[in-house]
């Protein structure tokens, strides 16, 4: 593997950390309906479990309420179902066409809760894109004891991968502090 191959496979797996860092952060209520909160979940229907959005319209009519509006109304149960099943805390209200499910404001003690949360993922994400670094040095430093580069540019790959991961944290960083402010926001 040349060092270009080792750099440009750092970067990969370092964005698609930072994408899994942003995807569990989104996923966290601020006391604002959006529909990325319902992104996971799945409804038992035709037999299997399928995910909410193949089965319904998700809609944001005020800031704080989502509608569901399934394509098939014999599903309204299993929506349901599958709403009080999951980890939202929300409770869902069914008129017989849609399900509204509100969301209720936060207090100042869960959303400092929430923040050490945003952060502790944040900081998860930070600890596998260090993972990668340390990976990839490990390649050069095989590929400079093997013969494969020379000590130079063994160190000048390290140092690319450190200005990679450096770059890396601070998107993490940044999606940190955005959700952060979200979250304090009232």
């Amino acid at each position: 593997m040349n060092l270009k191959e080792i750099k440009e496979k750092a970067r990969d797996k370092m964005r698609k950390s930072v994408g899994a860092v942003r995807n569990e952060i989104v996923r966290i209520r601020t006391g604002k309906a959006t529909t990325a909160l319902l992104d996971g979940l799945k409804v038992a229907c035709y037999g299997s479990k399928v995910p909410l959005k193949q089965i319904a319209n998700i809609g944001v009519p005020e800031a704080r309420l989502l509608m569901i509006q399934p394509w098939d109304k014999n599903l309204l149960p299993e929506i349901e179902k599958a709403i009080f099943q999951s980890d939202l805390g929300l409770t869902p209200n069914n008129d017989g066409k849609v399900i509204r499910l509100p969301i209720p404001p936060l207090t100042e003690e869960r959303r400092k809760e929430l923040v050490k949360l945003v952060k502790k993922l944040g900081e998860e994400g930070k600890i596998a894109v260090r993972n990668v670094r340390r990976e990839c040095n490990d390649e050069l430093k095989k590929g400079e004891k093997s013969g494969d580069f020379s000590e130079d540019d063994s160190q000048r790959g390290m140092k690319e991968i450190q200005e990679v991961t450096d770059e890396y944290i601070e998107h993490i960083d940044k999606i940190v502090e955005e959700k952060d402010k979200e979250i304090m926001e009232i």
